[in-house]
């Protein structure tokens, strides 16, 4: 089969989308198939065809960092697509790429499949200040109704999305397929104990230390302020405590600025953007994963964590706890006082229990590797194709 992919952003730019697509890529690839992916790119002039990834020519938003809006309408990206003569088009994201791609499967009478990663309920601020946001709300809420409507199948990696396409007007099927992870990356073997000891020396981290960590996009939808906020309550005061924000984004200097406030500035640590490929070290070198974001679907940060071994502490989110396993692959809270609870008993257990812990957290897990999210879409782009036909 060939299946052209549609993406707003795509590597070396690195957040959820861009690992999800990657993964995924790499496991049709595996089973045969081939993948054209398309994406807009603000550092080309032209559109650029190398290694199965097509980018096209965008100018730069500097309000939601890394993205690039190129023009939906491009002689030259149908006459690619056509080039290529994919089976299926699967969009990703809803600007002018996913666009893009809903005016490409129309053309070429292609079965058209949307998945929604994002709750953009979440995410208004960065395009309408308050008074807007209601207005705003309702625009995007149109626009995702609008490219639903024309897929002939829609996907979502959380069931949290139910309720964010039922608020939008859209009332039809949704397949939930979880997230999936790149586990080789991430196994007990894929780092040294030379590796985390040169990040730990790099940080000025001791070695005895009880290291905490996040992982992602540095905006204010991700809650970092509040979770720098319940890390300084209640491990702000030992000194054996670390928190390590492992990410780049918009939101960045505001949260240096709090944690400086506090007078932590040398053990809250901003380690700024790190290349995917080298970001599994920086897991391996921490002892838990902890989260205060309301709005995730289905975190990859968290599962390439749990790959990693690190037990996730997650702020509750009654429509999003498929992910933790309590007990088992992680933990939930509900306030200050349960969170500092969760790390401090983390942080106490044996050195042999640590190694029972991970074991246990990893093999949580493995279900979610490449393979199994690209069998799981191949199914429903046939469905796809057969219900076009």
């Amino acid at each position: 089969m060939r299946i052209a992919i549609f993406v707003e952003t795509y590597l070396p730019y690195l957040n959820g989308v861009v690992t999800h697509v990657k993964i995924l890529r790499e496991g049709l690839i595996h089973n045969g198939h081939e993948v054209l992916i398309v994406t807009a790119d603000k550092t080309v002039k032209e559109h650029v065809l190398e290694g199965g990834v097509l980018r096209c020519p965008a100018l730069e938003v500097k309000k939601i960092y890394g993205y690039g809006l190129s023009s939906p309408i491009s002689l030259t990206l149908m006459k690619r697509i056509k080039e290529f003569r994919p089976d299926v088009i699967h969009i990703q994201q809803e600007f002018s790429i996913g666009l893009a791609g809903v005016r490409a499967a129309r053309a070429l009478h292609l079965p058209l499949i949307y998945t929604l990663h994002t709750m953009y309920d979440d995410y208004i601020y960065y395009i309408a200040p308050g008074p807007l946001t209601g207005i705003a709300r309702r625009v995007s809420h149109n626009y995702v109704r609008f490219i639903a409507r024309r897929a002939d199948i829609v996907t979502s990696p959380s069931k949290k999305c139910l309720d964010y396409l039922s608020n939008a007007g859209v009332h039809r099927k949704v397949y939930v397929i979880p997230n999936s992870v790149e586990l080789d990356d991430y196994s007990e073997t894929a780092t040294t104990p030379e590796q985390r000891a040169a990040i730990r020396e790099r940080y000025h981290i001791p070695a005895d230390a009880f290291v905490t960590c996040f992982c992602g996009r540095i905006g204010k939808e991700k809650g970092v302020d509040n979770l720098i906020k319940l890390w300084h309550s209640q491990c702000g005061g030992d000194p054996s405590f670390y928190l390590m924000i492992i990410g780049e984004g918009p939101f960045r200097k505001e949260l240096e600025a709090l944690a400086q406030s506090y007078g932590l500035g040398d053990r809250i640590i901003f380690t700024g953007a790190v290349p995917h490929e080298q970001v599994s070290p920086y897991y391996a070198c921490c002892n838990a994963y902890a989260t205060a974001s309301l709005s995730e679907m289905y975190s990859i940060s968290m599962l390439e964590a749990q790959a990693s071994g690190l037990p996730v502490v997650q702020w509750l989110d009654p429509d999003n706890v498929d992910q933790i396993k309590v007990g088992v692959n992680g933990y939930l809270f509900e306030t200050a006082e349960e969170f500092g609870r969760i790390i401090h008993q983390l942080a106490a257990v044996t050195p042999e229990q640590r190694i029972e812990l991970a074991k246990r957290v990893r093999d949580s897990v493995k279900e979610r590797s490449s393979d199994s999210i690209a069998n799981y879409l191949l199914d429903l782009y046939q469905q796809a194709i057969n219900k076009h036909r």
